[in-house]
């Protein structure tokens, strides 16, 4: 019976979650959807570090879509943070126009607040 038992690491080996895709970090989102983290005074504003989204979206309307879902966070976090999409920082303001970005499912958003060094 000896041969059937496995080790710790040997289990860890064989129940470990697959790697995350190279460009993403490891979070998952369920199908049809992409995920937000949110850092620093983003995180705590939400009061949680990440949440999904159902996809596809235009990254234009993200922030319309945070603010409706937390009043006031347009003007008193996001209107100052940096966006990052698969690890990629973009710029909304140029982002508007024709061809524009679509959040598609899979994908993860960052919202990054500035950050002072001291």
């Amino acid at each position: 019976m000896q041969h059937l038992a496995q080790t710790t690491s040997e289990k860890e080996l064989t129940s470990s979650s697959p790697a995350p895709m190279p460009g993403t970090m490891s979070s998952r989102a369920p199908p049809g959807h992409f995920t937000v983290l949110y850092f620093a005074s983003a995180a705590s504003y939400v009061k949680k570090t990440s949440e999904t989204f159902e996809a596809p979206l235009p990254a234009a309307k993200l922030f319309d879509v945070l603010e409706k879902k937390y009043p006031g966070m347009k003007e008193k976090v996001l209107s100052s943070c940096a966006l990052t999409v698969n690890l990629d920082y973009i710029d909304l303001e140029e982002d508007s126009g024709e061809g524009q970005l679509v959040l598609q499912p899979g994908d993860e958003v960052g919202v990054i607040p500035p950050v002072s060094s001291g």
